[in-house]
This record gives C-alpha cells, sequence and structure tokens, in this order.
C-alpha cells in the first residue's frame, strides 16, 4: 500500500515547547488551521482510501479539510497517539525534553525495553503502532495518517528497510510535514519521501517555536553514543 504518514498542525503547546502527549491534547493555532488547510491542494494528485487520525484532537482538526474535500469520514483509531510522555507530560524544561527524544531513539537503536518514566517502553510504542498500521494496510491500498511528530519520527525510521536510523537521526518533521512509504508490514516498508517542511511550503513554517518533537535535538549523539 501506499501510507502517507502526516504530521499534525501546530498547537499552541508546540509554540511553549510543552511535551503534550495527553488526550484530549490541545487545539490547533491560527498557522496550524492555515497548515491543515493547505493540505487537500498539495495532496490533489494522491488517490487516496481514507483518512485516519488519532484519537488526540489536533490529529482530526488537521485531517478534516483533507476529508471534507475528498468528501471521507475520518476515522478515528487507537495507536496512533504520541509516544507518552509519561511523568514528563507538559514539560517544557532540557532535561524532561532530552529524557523523552533520548528515549524514543534508544529504541530506534534497538533498547525496547527502556521505558520513559510513567510512559511506556519501546516495545508498549510498537506495539501498538504495529498493529494500527497494519489493520489500515489490510483494509486500503492508498491511505492517509494524520498522527505525531515523535511517533512518526521514530515509527518511519525503524519500519523502513531503506534507511539507516542514524540518517533519519537527521531528519526534521515539522508541523504538516509527511513521510511517505510504500509496502506493507509483512514485506516491509520502503521510504519514498520524507518532506521535513510543512506542506502547504516554508511560509507555513513557524521558526520561532521551540518544537519539542519535530526536532532531532541530540538523536545524532545518543546513537552514537549507544545510550
Amino acid at each position: 500500500m501506499r501510507l502517507l504518514l502526516i504530521r499534525h498542525g501546530q498547537t499552541p503547546s508546540n509554540v511553549a515547547g510543552a511535551l503534550d502527549t495527553a488526550r484530549p491534547g490541545a487545539p490547533l493555532t491560527a498557522l496550524g488551521r492555515a497548515q491543515a488547510a493547505a493540505i487537500p491542494t498539495v495532496l490533489a494528485a494522491e488517490s487516496l482510501d481514507a483518512v485516519y487520525a488519532s484519537p488526540l484532537i489536533r490529529t482530526q482538526l488537521t485531517g478534516r479539510p483533507l476529508a471534507d474535500v475528498r468528501e471521507l469520514d475520518i476515522v478515528v483509531r487507537e495507536g496512533l497517539e504520541e509516544i507518552s510522555a509519561g511523568d514528563y507530560e507538559m514539560h517544557t524544561d532540557a532535561d524532561a525534553v532530552q529524557a523523552y527524544v533520548e528515549a524514543g531513539w534508544r529504541w530506534v537503536n534497538g533498547d525496547l525495553d527502556h521505558a520513559i518514566a510513567g510512559g511506556e517502553s519501546g516495545h508498549d510504542f510498537f506495539d501498538r503502532y504495529d498493529a494500527a498500521i497494519a489493520e489500515i494496510a489490510r483494509w486500503h491500498e492508498s491511505a492517509v495518517v494524520v498522527s505525531h511528530g515523535a511517533a512518526i519520527r521514530v515509527w518511519a525510521a525503524t519500519r523502513s528497510v531503506n534507511i539507516p536510523s542514524a540518517e533519519a537521526a537527521r531528519r526534521r518533521l515539522q508541523n504538516t510535514g509527511m513521510c511517505v512509504l510504500e509496502g506493507d508490514p509483512e514485506g516491509g516498508w520502503l521510504l519514498e519521501d520524507w518532506r521535513e517542511e510543512p506542506l502547504g511550503g516554508t511560509d507555513l513554517e513557524d521558526r520561532l517555536a521551540h518544537d519539542v518533537t519535530g526536532e532531532p535535538e541530540d538523536a545524532e549523539e545518543v546513537i552514537a553514543e549507544g545510550r
């Protein structure tokens, strides 16, 4: 299948640099709504069977313009939500952000036993995200999945068979950035495209926001040191 993983539009928590992962989550900012509104035009040439979103409200708001244009329902699927920040929920301090980012890149490096304090382990994350993607692949030839920055980056880096994890660690995924994969859960996934910037273009970037789940932070250093 053709799988288009799109990060949600900007939220107030993205602007503040807060680890906002719990339900229902923040809504979109005015910029986030503009980012979402740009998606249908950018994807006009794509053949799509379905639009999926996570249980967090920001993904559903982001997918709504595309779903409306395509006359599709938004299917809310458990398992597509952001990596849980656990005890660091809504924290903005550097130590909390580093602990959160480091956990994801430990998982990319194979340390799935590592868990975020009060949150989930790598096994927990991949079990639920893999299950959600497998169900989508079972029913569709092509689908948009609106999900979250850390979740998309970690899952795509790990499940793509044609991209080294160290290379993925250097890539950003801004609000409404997109990863496109071709394949299936059994045969594997090929990463066809990784658009770091918003789908609507650089005019929809916010260079002043401290976007903790879309930035690599010190991921490359984490991988190199094997921490």
